[in-house]
């Protein structure tokens, strides 16, 4: 059976962008795939909608990965494993842990593609864990002439080809490494103040930010209280429960309160597989079901207070227009256009409510606070400043619009949203 090919039209998931291509495309097998690149005279991959901007937006093709067979194949030697690159993250461990084996971390969502997140150097939490893209230990592309290009951390380009942006080609495959299947446990503390965040002292701030294997703090900026999510390896012990007043919770709760847990990860310290703790939901419901905006910023880990204490004093404008931001923290990684490259981060985390001229205005003032501080945006998220001023953050920018020249001369996998980062050059397709 090959693959299917169908008139466009199609949203991404929170359905704030209309994607403007010509056809989508969906291969069921990778020589369909290489086909159906090289026959294009411009591409992007859709991936699972996850974005909140028009980086996977084209007026040519848009490739969905999801037909693709599912591909698990694990090598014990080398410690990794091969997956196709349109599975979820919550298909891959769900492959990994009958055969005993773990990824370091997952992002708070199991839905989103591999692909994807490797792109946009989406992230979990944890002071000593880098994003998801720093799993990486091998890929796969689809060049712009159907051809397949491998790539391993031996290879030159390879810090620069991780975070591509779709930039370079078409993901098929992607090697993660692994190691052996652990345990977690996860608490959630109610009545952290939020003045503790702005006002504590900043070692018992940094502290309380690697209190576990991964922490997330949930607040609005604005109500006095706030909650913070610890998920500790169970092999570590229990983490300390009590910081700055705060109490372990006696039921299950929802990072947004008020709304039932019922689709949360389980909670109340019980032990579980890592897959089903270190995300914050489980895998087979989607949190608000796209009703939500998402932005997101990583700082250096240094100006975590400076940047709590300018959210708390915008928290009055923030909270009307706001579900829930969460405090989370990345370790540093060398990939060219990760957020982390280079320093130990702290990302803030918005998700607004799907009102987009409500929000405006309070995202730019949001991103003015926290520019001067270092602020890099998340590649798959909203923000207000130019691609290209978001670009001038990076100090390996100039080097990957040479590997982007290279990969792909004629432009084939560039769109308006990635031609804009990289402004000069006279490939204009779409």
């Amino acid at each position: 059976m090959s693959g299917t090919t169908t008139e466009a039209g199609r949203t991404n998931w929170a359905g704030n962008v209309t994607f403007g291509a010509s056809r989508l495309a969906r291969p069921d097998t990778v020589d369909e795939l290489r086909r159906t690149v090289a026959g294009s005279d411009a591409v992007r991959v859709l991936g699972t909608g996850h974005s909140f901007n028009r980086i996977a937006d084209t007026a040519g093709t848009l490739v969905s990965l999801e037909g693709l067979p599912p591909r698990c194949e694990s090598d014990r030697e080398r410690s990794t494993v091969t997956v196709s690159a349109g599975m979820r993250y919550a298909q891959v461990a769900e492959l990994l842990e009958p055969e005993g084996l773990a990824l370091a971390n997952l992002a708070s969502l199991p839905h989103i593609s591999v692909a994807g997140a490797v792109a946009t150097a989406t992230h979990g939490s944890g002071v000593g864990n880098r994003g998801l893209a720093s799993a990486v230990a091998g890929l796969e592309f689809v060049g712009p002439g159907g051809d397949l290009v491998r790539l391993d951390r031996d290879s030159a380009d390879f810090a620069g080809a991780v975070v591509h942006l779709g930039a370079l080609g078409v993901l098929s495959a992607v090697t993660l490494d692994v190691e052996p299947t652990y345990q977690v446990a996860q608490h959630v503390l109610t009545g952290l103040p939020l003045d503790a965040l702005t006002e504590g002292a900043a070692d018992e701030v940094s502290a309380l930010l690697a209190a576990a294997y991964s922490v997330s703090v949930f607040t609005d900026w604005h109500t006095p209280v706030a909650q913070v999510w610890l998920k500790q390896r169970v092999e570590a012990g229990t983490p300390r429960l009590d910081w700055f007043g705060a109490t372990p919770a006696d039921r299950p709760l929802h990072p947004i309160p008020g709304v039932p847990a019922t689709h949360c990860t389980e909670q109340l310290g019980v032990p579980g597989p890592w897959h089903q703790r270190l995300p914050h939901f489980r895998p087979d419901f989607t949190p608000s079901a796209g009703e939500e905006l998402q932005s997101e910023f990583l700082l250096p880990r240094a100006a975590a207070q400076a940047a709590f204490a300018a959210l708390r004093e915008l928290g009055g404008s923030i909270a009307p227009v706001l579900q829930v931001s969460e405090i989370r923290t990345v370790a540093a990684d060398d990939l060219w256009l990760s957020a982390a490259y280079g320093r130990d981060c702290v990302a803030l985390h918005f998700t607004w409510h799907k009102a987009p001229e409500a929000v405006a205005p309070v995202l730019a003032a949001v991103e003015s606070a926290l520019t001067p501080l270092g602020a890099r945006p998340h590649w798959g998220k909203l923000f207000t400043a130019t691609p290209g001023a978001a670009a001038d953050l990076y100090e390996r920018a100039s080097d990957f619009r040479e590997l982007m020249d290279r990969q792909d001369p004629d432009g084939k996998f560039r769109n308006a949203f990635v031609q804009s980062v990289y402004a000069g050059g006279e490939v204009t397709a779409q």
